[in-house]
């Protein structure tokens, strides 16, 4: 079993249910980049039934990444039936993601480009430790909050990378801290503020931003970059589970993926933890032009948490070259050039 930080390599993706999944495509990929289509994949949810009426659930998915770096937006369409909005607007310390963090090399740069192009963008605004932000709403609703990159992995047209953390929204800090200090390795505290945050809107609020010391290691460690998640509870309403009443798949944010490289020693701290796998696929699991052994738990407030320990990926879709890292193993960091390679399938305008 491993140890330490070592289970986990960072964040692979954060999925996205949108109406059309093409259509959403196109608009992250000239706007924010994500356009290297890892995979595209068509197929029936028969393993998450717990999460979807029961009943098995015809979906189709598009595994987008930037290539200077981060994580990637798995966007996320039903096809088998309509999917829903939450039944009130989302506010911050409303149960569940409610918010990405992207990264940039630049702020106010970025700020620029983004106001350029007519694009919902905040004021540039600081956090408690001194970086500054901005959020920027895309057409669906969701919010993407825009802060300085901790490291990078290529260069690249766009003022931004991928994604380096997501915001949750918490009923309980405490508890919550537990969870993703102990269980994911989130331990370190980059600030711990309570007051108002008008950025976040109005009221008071409990905000704790966390990252992993040591860092988390493994094949796609480059490639993902540093990671962090940011806890928030409203102090003065009662959180809401943003998708209370929804299956996932539904509009919005409905997971955060971590890639693993260990998941045998990963369920083994979630059930020490009192945190037990939810969905467990037991064995590689086929997405199309990808494959890997994917699990699911629950934070303490139901919030989604994928964990994908990847076995195959292509690197070059057109003369049939995998990555087989059964054989491989999920420890050594990949070399650079190999994970360029993905790079070779971006997808141009």
């Amino acid at each position: 079993m491993a140890n330490g930080n070592s289970l986990l390599s960072g964040i692979q993706q954060v999925g996205i249910g949108v109406t059309d999944a093409e259509t959403a495509f196109t608009w992250y990929r000239r706007n924010f980049g994500m356009d290297v289509p890892v995979f595209r994949d068509a197929s029936t949810a028969e393993l998450m039934v717990r999460y979807t009426g029961n009943e098995a659930r015809q979906r189709y998915a598009i595994l987008a990444m930037n290539m200077q770096g981060g994580g990637g937006f798995e966007i996320w369409q039903y096809t088998s039936r309509v999917p829903q909005p939450a039944t009130f607007e989302i506010q911050a310390g409303d149960l569940g993601i409610f918010g990405i963090l992207m990264k940039c090399r630049d702020v106010n740069v970025a700020h620029a480009a983004f106001v350029a192009k007519g694009l919902d963008v905040s004021p540039i605004f600081s956090t408690p430790d001194g970086a500054s932000r901005f959020h920027l709403n895309d057409p669906y609703g969701n919010r993407f909050t825009f802060s300085p990159g901790l490291d990078w992995f290529d260069t690249g047209k766009h003022s931004n990378g991928g994604i380096t953390g997501v915001q949750i929204g918490v009923s309980e800090m405490e508890r919550s801290l537990k969870f993703y200090r102990e269980t994911l390795g989130f331990n370190s505290v980059v600030f711990d503020q309570t007051g108002p945050a008008p950025e976040l809107g109005p009221g008071n609020f409990r905000r704790v931003l966390l990252r992993p010391e040591p860092a988390f290691g493994g094949a796609f460690r480059r490639l993902l970059g540093a990671a962090e998640v940011e806890l928030i509870q409203s102090l003065d309403h009662t959180g809401r589970p943003i998708f209370k009443g929804r299956y996932w798949g539904d509009l919005g944010f409905i997971h955060v993926c971590f890639d693993v490289n260990d998941m045998e020693g990963l369920e083994q701290r979630c059930t020490q933890m009192g945190s037990p796998f939810t969905v467990n696929s037991r064995d590689s699991f086929d997405m199309g032009e990808a494959a890997g052994h994917f699990t699911y738990t629950e934070d303490p407030d139901g919030t989604l948490i994928e964990f994908v320990q990847t076995h195959k990926i292509p690197l070059v879709k057109k003369i049939g070259w995998y990555l087989d890292l059964k054989k491989r193993g999920s420890y050594e960091a990949l070399p650079d050039w190999m994970l360029r390679t993905l790079g070779w399938g971006r997808v141009k305008d």
